[in-house]
This record gives C-alpha cells, structure tokens and sequence, in this order.
C-alpha cells in the first residue's frame, strides 16, 4: 500500500524508497541524503514525537535538509541516525553522550573510507 510519492511501506510497515515505481516513470530517484520526509513522517518512522526531533537538530545530532520555507526535510541517511539515537537513548546514555558517540562512529567511517581508497 503507497503511503506517498517518494515512499512506501511494505508489509513489515516499515517505509522504503519507491525506487521501482520512480524509475519505472523516468523520474530521478532521491538517494539515501536527500531530504524527502517530513518532520512528522520521520518522527512516525522511528516512534518518536516531533519535539525531539527538533531538540536532537538543536543539540546537533543530525542536520536535516530545508525547503526553501523553512520545513525539515529528513533523508533515509537521517532516519538510520535517528534509529542509532532512539537504541542509544534505550541503552541509557544522555544527548551529550550520544554526540560523542555519533561523532567517533562518523570517524571510523571516514577512517575506513580513507583506508578503502588507499587500499584499491
């Protein structure tokens, strides 16, 4: 059942991009950091209320997209951070403990991304 343009939810209820019935119309697909939910869909997603969206952006836990008025805009890419956020929150570490957290799993990313060019 198609919930919306850019998003649908299978059986499980959990939303995916709707890449086949995109592209299947010659439209462009938004990747994984592109901004296409709202607040309240993204909130939805994660099961979290739409303030602490607002306070986790505020603390600078995750940066989502604008439209030209204003609105957030959260990417697949936000929705996975908010996930890591709500399992982080569950295992009892605070919002500042968290942005450390969220900083040094960033930096092993960039880390193995450094080591993967190096070694191909």
């Amino acid at each position: 059942m198609g919930t919306g343009f850019l998003y649908s939810r299978d059986e499980a209820g959990s939303s995916r991009p709707a890449e086949n019935f995109v592209r299947s119309r010659g439209c462009s697909v938004a990747g994984s950091d592109d901004g296409v939910y709202a607040i309240s869909v993204a909130a939805s997603m994660v099961s979290m209320e739409i303030q602490n969206l607002r306070v986790y952006e505020r603390r600078g836990l995750l940066t989502p997209d604008r439209t030209a008025g204003g609105s957030r805009l959260y990417s697949d890419d936000d929705v996975v951070r908010l996930e890591r956020i709500r399992d982080l929150l569950a295992d009892g570490l605070n919002l500042v403990g968290i942005a450390r957290v969220l900083e040094l799993e960033d930096e092993v990313d960039r880390l193995r991304a450094r080591l993967g060019e190096q070694s191909a």
